[in-house]
């Protein structure tokens, strides 16, 4: 059933390597290691890039992040407006209406204040249009070499009504599987932005703001089970997080599975598969199909969901497991992504 795979890297048990930071199994395996024994409670072991706290009235759903990118600017964004995006739209990714932020800056000796001014505004117009306010946080300066320009940590924090659960956990046999829009433009776009390719490419960063997005579909849509952003890992790791998180299958068409004609092509000069590549204005949904319909409207009402589409299904059978129906006809096993492909993206 599957076709010829990369191989693994080698076992790193010593000392921290970039693929640690990858999103895929080298960094779970840390987190399952070094984290989880020590910090380990029913929150944290759901899974989700938020958490879900009882509180009056509802649920508190917080989320951190920490954001790094090279180049601090690129095609469609720059850091400052991927820190916010980022924690805005793992808020979201709980159901919650995300409310406040705080930010914390580590600063490299020598980074240019016009440039910090324009991380700044950058920022706030990101934290304008998805109606948050950043009303907490924190400033270090570290000697020059030591943080490459700037580092930005953001944490989220946001209401879910009374009774809406959502989660990786959630996804049911029979339930469709949807995506926003076309994959792997952020991290194409930030590898072009480095230069260093030996082409050019038009492809902008799909760096934005979800919530408003996520909350039409949740009006249309009101027994969503997932929502997820595909950042580090793409959406083959992704999915497979949600497919053992609900021990289920997901199936997918890599006919129906959008991707941008640019983005296609640097791909295959480059050997990448899109599948895997970062995204940050894309999420998936994932909904009983009587309310696909319904929830595939909702999003293209927005112009981050304009290219919204029905991508697969999932299933009981092959539990854990994500599978890709190919163009040529067969079924290729998509595993999570095993090391880095591309550093400093998010």
């Amino acid at each position: 059933m599957q076709g010829p795979a990369c191989p693994l890297p080698l076992s790193h048990d010593t000392q921290i390597v970039m693929g640690h930071g990858s999103g895929g199994r080298m960094t779970s395996e840390l987190i399952q290691r070094v984290f989880l024994p020590r910090f380990s409670n029913p929150t944290l072991l759901a899974g989700n890039d938020f958490a879900a706290l009882q509180a009056k009235g509802g649920q508190l759903a917080i989320s951190t992040d920490s954001h790094i990118v090279n180049p601090l600017f690129f095609p469609g964004g720059d850091i400052g407006k991927l820190a916010i995006c980022g924690t805005v739209n793992d808020v979201a990714m709980s159901g919650a209406t995300p409310v406040s932020l705080t930010a914390g800056f580590i600063l490299e000796e020598g980074l240019l204040i016009s440039n910090l001014e324009k991380i700044a505004d950058s920022m706030q117009a990101a934290a304008a249009e998805a109606g948050v306010q950043i009303v907490a946080g924190d400033t270090k300066v570290v000697e020059k070499g030591k943080a490459d320009g700037i580092f930005i940590n953001t944490t989220g924090v946001g209401w879910v009504p009374q009774g809406r659960v959502i989660g990786g956990e959630q996804a049911k046999p029979g339930d469709a599987v949807l995506l926003s829009g076309t994959l792997g433009d952020h991290g194409m776009a930030v590898l072009t932005a480095r230069g260093d390719l030996g082409f050019e490419a038009n492809i902008q960063s799909d760096v934005a703001p979800l919530n408003h997005l996520i909350a039409a579909v949740l009006k249309a849509a009101p027994h969503t089970h997932v929502l997820r952003d595909p950042t580090r890992g793409g959406l083959a790791t992704t999915l497979n997080e949600i497919a053992c998180q609900s021990n289920v299958s997901i199936w997918l068409d890599e006919a129906i599975i959008p991707v941008s004609q640019p983005v296609k092509a640097a791909c295959e000069m480059l050997g990448f598969d899109p599948l895997y590549i970062a995204n940050e204005g894309k999420v998936i949904v994932i909904v009983p199909e009587s309310e696909a319909d319904k929830a595939l409207g909702a999003m293209k009402t927005s112009p981050y969901g304009k290219n919204a589409v029905k991508i697969g299904t999932v299933k009981e059978d092959e539990p854990g497991r994500v599978l890709l129906q190919t163009l040529i006809g067969g079924t290729r096993i998509l595993d999570t992504l095993a090391g880095e492909i591309l550093p400093r993206i998010c």
